[in-house]
């Protein structure tokens, strides 16, 4: 196991990795910016070095920084959280070539998955049910409007390196798609420096169902069951649930073979996602990520394994903790993004938070790096914690999540705890009867 580890994050998931080495036995350095001096993870880890102003980019992306960080204080691995460079292959292999174990796939992988023609092409030889759609990237109009002819519309128009609903236009008739080509290879080449787009049919009314896998070094794969993340907004998730309130456990345990059968295949390495758009008993390929995922706890809570210790464990050598035959799904649980935005605009706010109380009890579990005090930075996302609950059934689990949101204390900051109260109220939701485009609907209708 390693003796140090250095977090090359921030907020939450940066106190969520150094717990699981504290657990381990691993002394931990936290990295932090000149705005995050003050930071949980930054006064609970063992040691910590100021990498930068507030701007990302000269701080939490500064590879020579981070690097430079890591030797100085000894350590022997980097764990990358999610976001900022958690999925940079570049950055995994200059980790790799200063004698430091990156905590995740290799550099291959996370190039593969990170371009999104590349990645399709190399999923579906595995076996994975992909969306119809362009066979590589699409440079033209004219070679747009033939594919999108032959798949039929409405398409979707893609940038291959996106994420986050950029570079995403839609086209619902031959009349827009030469608009919507244009305007996705203009934004994504602002947002990823890369123009190149592909087309894919769009699905009316999709579920977004993720799977959960890990694969060690000792060829051994297992997948934990899927995530629901359906309500979403911008292509932004807000609420996921685990287990689906709509598969079977037949449906479950053919797409979790599939996954795990295909990761196995690629020979992966690290815990990952499969993401899939599941319409009419169908599922089709969306993306992989090749971190940890910030939903992770939902899982954690309804298989009774800790992600963030096998994900450790594995990049040090060691075999999975369980096999296939070894997982268990009990229960079901829910996670709540709760932001410091204005529940109704959703603009963000940041701030002071003058008084901060967690919600506790049974099932109930709170990942967050606020205290009262905390000043939120306006430098980077807006998230204050994820409220996670657990329950034997979907129906106490809505319970846990009601009773919890009303005994969290949050002031100072405007958050998204009303959004999920009135949520809470809605028969549709409580029925589970949603899809990716339903949270939208109802907060336009809302607003209407």
């Amino acid at each position: 196991m390693f003796g140090k580890v250095l977090i090359a994050n921030r907020g939450e998931i940066a106190l969520r990795v150094h717990r699981a080495c504290k657990e381990l036995g691993i002394q931990t350095v936290a990295v932090h910016s000149t705005a995050d001096a003050n930071a949980m993870h930054v006064r609970l880890a063992d040691e910590s070095v100021c990498i930068g102003p507030p701007a990302a980019k000269d701080s939490y992306l500064n590879i020579a920084s981070i690097i430079a960080a890591a030797e100085i204080t000894g350590a022997d691995a980097i764990h990358p959280g999610y976001g900022f460079l958690s999925e940079n292959a570049r950055f995994a292999e200059i980790v790799a070539a200063h004698d430091l174990t990156f905590i995740g796939p290799s550099a291959e992988h996370i190039r593969v998955m990170g371009d999104k023609i590349t990645a399709k092409e190399t999923i579906g030889k595995a076996g994975i049910p992909l969306v119809p759609g362009s066979d590589g990237a699409v440079r033209t109009v004219d070679e747009g409007r033939k594919i999108a002819k032959e798949i039929g519309y409405p398409v979707l128009v893609k940038a291959a390196s996106g994420g986050g609903g950029r570079g995403m236009k839609l086209a619902r008739t031959e009349d827009d798609i030469e608009s919507a080509i244009l305007n996705a290879q203009s934004e994504a080449k602002a947002a990823f420096g890369d123009d190149s787009v592909y087309l894919e049919k769009y699905l009316e009314l999709p579920r977004h169902i993720e799977i959960q896998i890990a694969a060690d070094s000792h060829g051994n794969v297992i997948h934990l069951g899927e995530r629901d993340c359906s309500l979403q907004r911008r292509h932004q998730k807000v609420l996921e649930e685990a287990l689906s309130p709509v598969l079977t456990d037949e449906q479950r345990a053919e797409i979790g073979e599939i996954t795990r059968s295909a990761i196995e295949k690629l020979g992966y390495l690290g815990v990952g996602t499969v993401e899939y758009l599941y319409e009419n008993g169908k599922f089709y390929f969306i993306e992989m990520n090749t971190r940890l995922q910030v939903e992770h706890p939902i899982t954690e809570q309804v298989t009774d394994l800790d992600l963030v210790r096998e994900q450790i464990s594995i990049a040090a050598g060691n075999k999975l903790t369980l096999r296939q035959e070894d997982v268990k799904f009990n229960g079901h649980a829910i996670e709540c993004r709760i932001n410091a935005e204005d529940p109704r605009t959703f603009a963000p706010s940041p701030g002071r938070i003058t008084d901060f109380h967690a919600p506790g009890g049974p099932g109930v579990r709170f990942d967050s790096a606020v205290y009262d005090g905390y000043m939120i930075p306006p430098h980077y996302d807006s998230m204050i914690g994820k409220l996670i609950v657990y329950g034997d059934s979907r129906e106490l689990c809505l319970a846990r999540l009601r009773r919890a949101l009303s005994e969290t204390v949050l002031t100072g900051v405007k958050s998204t705890i009303p959004l999920f109260e009135e949520l809470l109220d809605n028969p549709e939701f409580q029925r589970g009867e949603y899809n990716i485009h339903w949270l939208e609907n109802w907060l336009a209708e809302d607003d209407a």
